[in-house]
């Protein structure tokens, strides 16, 4: 979800902001760091996507979709319901 809002605020604020606000040189600082910030949140979403799936949490379908929502505007947002809805609760161990 973290990712899709970083993603959302980048292609709504930060670059709008640099290209229509008339200060281009404040909305290219501001896209460098959303954009920053952005990318490393797009880092973190596959690597756990795909330690899920090399832990047997995700099919390789999950994977593949995953895939193709990190790259459309409200795709993680989908994904992530998706995800929830496939999602089996781990069995609680009695200590």
């Amino acid at each position: 979800m973290i990712e899709g809002v970083s993603a959302l605020i980048l292609f709504f604020v930060a670059m709008p902001m640099k290209y229509l606000s008339g200060v281009p040189d404040v909305g290219k600082q501001v896209v460098f760091w959303v954009g920053l910030v952005h990318g490393l949140l797009f880092i973190a979403y596959a690597t756990v996507t795909f330690v899920a799936w090399g832990q047997g949490h995700l099919l390789r379908k999950h994977v593949g979709m995953a895939a193709i929502a990190s790259i459309i505007p409200f795709g993680p947002f989908v994904i992530d319901r998706k995800l929830k809805a496939v999602e089996q609760p781990e069995p609680v161990t009695s200590s």
